[in-house]
Parts: C-alpha cells; structure tokens; sequence
C-alpha cells in the first residue's frame, strides 16, 4: 500500500466536503511533496479525526473517513520545566512522536529561559509536524509557559507524579496506572528540594527514572518512552 503524506487543517477551512488550502500548505502539497491534481494524501485536523483527500488545484476534497488507532489509550501531560536554548524543540519532536498529549511548560526556580511569543509559536509548528511525520491523529497542545507553582494549582489529572533525580522514590515503571498521567520533570539540575515539597503538597507523587542521572531533555523522552511502552503492552495483553 502506498503510504500517503499528512497534513493538518483547521475547521475552519474545511466546507462540506472540500478544503481551502493556506498558501503555506499549496506550496508544501506542491513543491515540496510534487503531488499534482489528483493526487491523494491525509488529512487530519489534530483532534482525531482524518481523511482521505484528493488535490484539486487550491483546493482539496474530502473523499473517505479513516479510523486509526495510533494514539495511546491514556492521555499524558507533560510538564516541564524550560531547559536551555532551544533544547525543548527536540523535546516537542520526540515526545510528540511517543504519543504525549499536552506539553506545559513551566519556569521553575533553576529555569534560565525567558520565551518569546515566537518560540511559542515555533513549539506549536514543531509539534504539529511531529504528529504528522509519526501518523498520529491528534497534535498535542502547547500551552503557555507559567511559574511552577501556577501549574501546581491549574493542571489536573488522575495520576499526578514528579521526577526526582535523587533519593530513593519508586521507579516510574512500577507506578504507571491506565488513567490520564501529568508528569513533571525539572531542568538542568533537577527541581529543588521546595519546589519537591511543593509538587508533593499537591498530591503530585515523586518517582524515580532510574539509578543514573539523566539530561533535561533525555529525561522526557525516557520517561515518555517508559509510559507508552507500558500502556501499550497492557492493552496488548488484554487482546
């Protein structure tokens, strides 16, 4: 089967059957893929739902629904405290291709980074080109960076747990439950002893990503991999 290129779209552009391409998007059909009218690909609009699409000059048609099952059966936040420069790019690009839901980024006390309302924009791009290189059918949302503590107090979940570089907190793998997860995780240098005590005030749960010590932009993707790794070997073994 021929494997077919995807391309997110709002609602907004979509009329019956049939979608008004962004100039951005004619270009990329276009010059960068080389389709031609006629041509086929997907597309999805980032909250679960995708189509076959037929290229008709500026326009597409919406030919046939698909139903996918890429997307883990769990839905994951990830906060995370900003690291340096531009690591958390990477950070979007492979946490989005793991299958997290819902990125929030924090300033914590050791957080060095101050964003522009460009590298929130930039984090967004990334994350909806993850999504489509990694076949999912939803683009994870990008939130806008807050203090750690305005997080403590807005972000829920059924399972609130914080990465600890130290001590002796159970290993992640052991703790993964099968309803929705907000991990947090520090930046460079972890998070500190009050903000730990905070996070825990919170009824966040502190755990263990291993004996070594890990970057604050492997310890993400580490912590990602472990819970769509464990998620997805239970729904396995219930079929």
């Amino acid at each position: 089967m021929v494997q077919l290129q995807r391309v997110v779209i709002t609602p907004e552009q979509i009329h019956h059957n049939q979608v008004v391409l962004s100039s951005e998007q004619q270009h990329y059909l276009s010059r960068v893929l080389r389709l031609k009218s006629g041509d086929r690909f997907i597309m999805m609009n980032g909250t679960g739902e995708s189509w076959i699409a037929e290229l008709r000059s500026d326009q597409a048609m919406l030919l046939e629904s698909l139903q996918t099952t890429s997307e883990l059966s769990v839905s994951v936040t990830l906060m995370l405290a900003l690291p340096k420069g531009n690591a958390l790019d990477e950070v979007i690009r492979q946490t989005t291709e793991l299958g997290v839901s819902c990125i929030a980024p924090v300033i914590s006390d050791r957080t060095l980074l101050n964003p522009s309302a460009n590298k929130l924009d930039r984090w967004r791009r990334i994350a909806q080109e993850a999504a489509e290189q990694s076949e999912r059918q939803i683009v994870p949302t990008i939130l806008d960076p807050v203090p750690f503590q305005t997080a403590l107090e807005t972000l829920s979940a059924d399972q609130k747990i914080i990465c600890a570089a130290r001590g002796s907190s159970p290993h992640l793998i052991t703790c993964i439950s099968e309803q929705s997860i907000l991990v947090a995780i520090g930046c460079e240098g972890g998070w500190t002893e009050a903000e730990l005590e905070q996070a825990i005030a919170a009824d966040y749960h502190p755990v263990s990503l291993g004996k070594r010590i890990l970057r604050a932009v492997t310890a993400p993707v580490a912590a990602l991999s472990m819970i769509a790794a464990t998620v997805e070997n239970r729904l396995d073994s219930e079929n």
